[in-house]
């Protein structure tokens, strides 16, 4: 009996690359106790882990100190860089340098130009002469100097502006304007039955109170019904009182021009019901009626 022969046919596999198989060859790292030989750690690794671990920690730490150096002080210890209060406090040195070396050049000038004077190159008598001089080739034409009619009448329109004076008829015919102390509401008129022998003028807190002429002040101070009152004496014999102010810019004894601001508006004392002027004047030791006498409009 014949035995059959057996044919193996081997299929042909095809060998990994050296250079994958050097990657992926693992490798065991080990920790021994030196003493006992005891394995105390150990870890599996290949070429191809190694790589890829440490590129990814590289690239972790470089982002890392991009940011650390970006946005903290350390930026400033690089060679070669310079911070913005650095750069700042440059040019602010810069235009000081600028500036004081436009100021030393002036003073240069001014130096040089006085020199001669202080070393007798030039005599004091000849910039004597000089001036001399020219102002006997200076001719001053004084009527150009004097005001035209224009400016004349101009002139008066301003001083009469806000000013009413006395009626025509007054019989002491005294040569007095008035200027209204303050512009503004009048809230309460002159009532001699009512006993009210003022007018009250509404203003903004703080808007000066002025002087209705020249005079001198006899009164000024504090009254617990009127408050701030300040009162002033002017000629042929009339008084002017200004109550419930606010504040007080003249003393006794002081001389006020007309138009001239002697308190402010406030609303002080007892009696006031808001900031307002109580305006009295007196003729004579009498009270008289202020619209008569000054346009408050």
């Amino acid at each position: 009996m014949r035995t059959p022969n057996i044919v193996i046919v081997a299929k042909n596999k095809k060998k990994p690359s050296k250079l994958k198989q050097k990657l992926t060859d693992k490798y065991r790292l080990v920790v021994l106790n030196e003493d006992t030989f005891q394995e105390r750690f150990s870890l599996k690794l290949s070429r191809l882990n190694v790589f890829v671990f440490g590129g990814i920690f590289s690239i972790i730490l470089i982002t890392l100190t991009t940011f650390l150096i970006a946005f903290t002080s350390l930026k400033e210890y690089i060679p070669g860089y310079s911070s913005t209060k650095l750069k700042k406090d440059a040019s602010r040195l810069t235009y000081e340098a600028d500036s004081l070396r436009t100021r030393l050049a002036v003073l240069e000038n001014f130096t040089k130009a006085i020199r001669p004077v202080l070393t007798g190159e030039i005599k004091p008598e000849a910039i004597d002469s000089i001036k001399t001089e020219v102002s006997k080739n200076t001719v001053i034409d004084y009527e150009k100097l004097e005001p035209s009619a224009k400016d004349l009448k101009f002139r008066e329109e301003i001083q009469n502006k806000d000013r009413y004076a006395l009626s025509a008829g007054n019989t002491n015919k005294a040569k007095i304007v008035f200027f209204a102390p303050v512009k503004g509401n009048l809230t309460q008129s002159f009532n001699a039955a009512n006993k009210h022998f003022a007018i009250d003028i509404v203003a903004t807190t703080g808007t000066p109170v002025k002087a209705i002429a020249d005079g001198t002040v006899i009164l000024s101070g504090w009254t617990t019904e009127t408050g701030y009152t300040i009162t002033v004496q002017h000629t042929n014999n009339y008084i002017s009182v200004y109550k419930h102010n606010g504040e007080l810019l003249k003393q006794q004894g002081d001389f006020v021009k007309s138009g001239e601001a002697i308190a402010s508006i406030g609303s002080t004392g007892e009696l006031t019901t808001g900031p307002h002027l109580h305006f009295e004047l007196w003729h004579n030791g009498y009270p008289v009626n202020p619209t008569n006498y000054i346009n408050f409009q």
